[in-house]
């Protein structure tokens, strides 16, 4: 099992790389302006914090979801190459790409933390990181047209189809530790831990200009575009470092964790707001990327893990109240920064940012009362 968790892992975030890398920058060539692509970028994660709802009212996310979740995915990434020119069928394209990789993936995490365990999952989670390293350093040399980086991303999304029907074959009759719906232990709701909630939203609203904006951003400051690969590569080394070093720091306290994670982000989006030409203070800033992401993502999804009986219910209503939710909000308040004041981009992610340190803070201190 855990050799077809790291390889699903490896395909699915290097089709997540090519989406977050190379896309924004793709559109920017072929004509949309950065209002229209933060609106396709925020379409998906809008739809992603919807989903979690409807599981509330009798959907389940089981073996027969995840199949549909992992052919959606696989046809809207096929939809990207003839809509690639045209705003409105690509914004329902991505929309569909969306529903796709937000059922997958909650779907996949509560299957590692319960063969792997919490201490484990980083080693087999950074082959993730590995697989968006990958696609990225390879992408960069043969990107000649927009339609070689659409390829791609159809490939990884075949691939990750692939790997995660095996993954989900193997599910077939077997017991999950997630209880039944009928189980009052299996009430979900966010109203005990509502600083907690507002703090993993404001995490993923301080990454929109990151996610949405980072390429074109540094390349607009004069970075050039193999730079910029090399810059989001290191973030992931630093990433694949901390997931594999990471197990110590996960048997301390989850909540101050995600303090400290969060004051660290807000650092990162500073360096990039104050010095965006300036290389060694960026790639500094990307090695921060070990905290802002792989630190928080474990704590975040082990906290949870353990917070609630309902647990592929609590991992889809983090995935879709902060990378959904989050994500949207960052998407589009990131475009408009970035058309109308473009200094300010990287300076409202830290803000977003240092909201999130303090309503963990809180957070930790209602547990603790």
């Amino acid at each position: 099992m855990a050799v077809l968790i790291s390889s699903f892992y490896f395909f699915y975030f290097a089709l997540i790389g090519v989406h977050i890398i190379f896309i924004p920058k793709i559109l920017s060539e072929v004509g949309y302006d950065p209002l229209q692509i933060g609106i396709i970028f925020a379409s998906a994660p809008l739809v992603r914090f919807a989903l979690p709802f409807l599981f509330l009212k009798g959907f389940r996310l089981d073996q027969k979801t995840f199949f549909t979740a992992l052919l959606l995915m696989g046809l809207s990434a096929v939809g990207f190459y003839p809509t690639l020119e045209h705003f409105w069928p690509l914004l329902l394209v991505n929309i569909s790409f969306g529903i796709g990789i937000a059922l997958i993936l909650p779907y996949i995490e509560v299957i590692a933390l319960e063969h792997i365990g919490r201490e484990r999952y980083g080693r087999i989670r950074l082959f993730g990181s590995l697989g968006f390293i990958a696609v990225s350093l390879v992408l960069v040399k043969f990107l000649s047209t927009p339609y070689v980086g659409i390829s791609f991303l159809i490939a990884m999304a075949l691939i990750t189809l692939i790997y995660g029907a095996l993954i989900g074959r193997t599910q077939h009759g077997t017991t999950s530790s997630e209880c039944g719906e009928k189980d009052d232990l299996c009430l979900f709701s966010i109203r005990e831990h509502i600083p907690l909630w507002i703090g993993f939203f404001l995490m993923q609203v301080s990454f929109g200009p990151f996610y949405n904006f980072f390429t074109i951003y540094t390349t607009d400051h004069g970075i050039s575009l193999e730079t910029t690969v090399w810059l989001w590569s290191f973030g992931v080394i630093a990433e694949i470092l901390m997931f594999y070093f990471q197990g110590p720091l996960l048997r301390g306290n989850l909540q101050k964790i995600l303090v400290i994670t969060a004051f660290i982000t807000a650092l990162r989006w500073m360096i990039v707001a104050l010095f965006p030409d300036t290389t060694t203070l960026l790639f500094a800033a990307q090695s921060l990327h070990a905290f802002s992401f792989a630190l928080f993502h474990t704590a975040a999804i082990a906290m949870l893990f353990e917070l609630y009986h309902a647990r592929r219910l609590s991992q889809q209503f983090f995935f879709g109240i902060s990378y959904g939710l989050g994500g949207f909000i960052g998407a589009i308040g990131a475009g408009a920064l970035y058309q109308y004041t473009p200094k300010w981009l990287f300076v409202g992610g830290a803000i977003a940012a240092l909201g999130a340190a303090v309503a963990f803070k809180i957070a930790r201190k209602r547990t603790d009362a």
